[in-house]
């Protein structure tokens, strides 16, 4: 077992270990850890949600109503109201006829690419794409075709250039989780109307963020009928876990009957479900939360532009600030520690090599003062003596 301590060595010696902290949140946007409070800018809770007390107090109602565990699969132990309420205002939030949930975004990737591509197929996907897109396509057998970031040009070419015998599907992120960019879905849908192929958006970081409402990437550039198939996420802005896939009635069936991902695990514990649910209709009757959230993330940006920190341009609550180095990374990320601030070093092979990063993510719950705050004490730690910043 002399490649265990190999690769971790390895690792530490290249600035790319990782390991876990244990924290205790207290809010939306604070934790604790051994007595002292931190300001967290590391967290997907977009809208707060984790802590609203109307979201809470559905989870423990769940618990005693239902009990604390689902029992087994859906298909085979049968499911509970709560699940078909979910899904049916998924759907109608997503303006859908039918969805269906996964116990984790990363399955419904897996479960939904690896249901709908077949070998005989053809993927084109977009190369930031996350993991478990990669992992979908990979799972699936399917030949990939991997355009440049955002490139339609490139696209255009593969598609009229790739031998296909069977399908082709275009499959991207509809906000890429590391530069919080949007995916040009209007040209997307144009390319696959001419090509004939299955567009599919993965919306973790868009539902509840982008669109009307929070509705996602593909009502803010109004393509709904235009994408076929729509996935998303209830641990990031719903403040809950799990994932979800929307489409067509036939699709979802169709879905229910193939995916791995969803056929062969245990359902979702009731008091998870319950809390999506809550959150979802939360999001649905409060959309200022949307635009408070927008407005927090663009104070932010102006305040990391004015201080000319490298901030890479958008208008996501996901903020890269570029350093460079590894090494610089974790340094940044373990001074701003020490101040009270918690944020993460992203590093290779999450990013590509050079582009290392402080990636500071806003929740609606985060109050400006405090933002300032972070922002003053993010500058000065950037700019102070030997920090080797790109």
């Amino acid at each position: 077992m002399q490649f265990l301590t190999d690769f971790l060595e390895q690792a530490k010696a290249s600035n790319l270990y990782r390991k876990t902290v244990t924290y205790n949140p207290i809010s939306p946007t604070c934790v604790q850890m051994d007595g002292q409070r931190y300001l967290m800018l590391a967290s997907n809770n977009y809208l707060g949600l984790t802590h609203d007390p109307a979201v809470q107090q559905a989870a423990i109602d769940a618990i005693r109503l239902y009990g604390t565990g689902s029992g087994g699969a859906r298909l085979t132990t049968g499911t509970y109201l709560l699940v078909d309420q979910l899904e049916q205002e998924l759907a109608r939030f997503k303006e859908a006829e039918a969805a269906l949930v996964f116990n984790t975004g990363y399955m419904a990737n897996l479960g939904v690419l690896g249901s709908l591509a077949e070998p005989k197929d053809v993927i084109f996907s977009d190369e930031l794409n996350h993991a478990s897109i990669i992992d979908g396509c990979r799972l699936s057998r399917a030949q990939i075709a991997v355009y440049r970031h955002a490139d339609m040009e490139h696209l255009h070419n593969l598609l009229e250039n790739t031998v296909c015998q069977g399908k082709r599907l275009i499959v991207t992120d509809g906000v890429f989780s590391m530069d919080g960019d949007l995916a040009p879905l209007r040209e997307i849908a144009r390319l696959g109307e001419k090509y004939d192929a299955i567009i599919v958006v993965d919306d973790a970081h868009s539902t509840g963020v982008i669109g009307p409402g929070g509705k996602g990437t593909a009502a803010h550039f109004g393509v709904n009928d235009k994408v076929q198939v729509q996935i998303g996420t209830l641990s990031k802005a719903l403040g809950a876990e799990g994932g979800f896939v929307a489409g067509s009635k036939e699709l979802i069936d169709y879905i229910k009957n193939k995916a791995r991902s969803f056929i062969f695990s245990t359902a979702l514990a009731p008091a998870t479900i319950a809390t999506a649910l809550a959150a979802l209709r939360q999001l649905v009757t409060r959309p200022e939360m949307v635009t408070r959230l927008n407005n927090t993330t663009q104070y932010v940006r102006r305040l990391l532009q004015a201080a000319n920190l490298q901030v890479v341009n958008g208008v996501t609550p996901i903020i890269p600030i570029i350093v460079g180095a590894e090494e610089a990374a974790v340094r940044l990320a373990s001074e701003l520690k020490q101040q009270g601030i918690i944020i993460t070093a992203i590093r290779p092979p999450t990013v590509p090599a050079g582009t290392s990063r402080l990636r500071l993510t806003v929740s609606a719950a985060h109050e400006q003062d405090e933002l300032a705050w972070a922002v003053d004490i993010i500058t000065a730690a950037m700019r102070q003596p030997g920090m080797r910043v790109r």
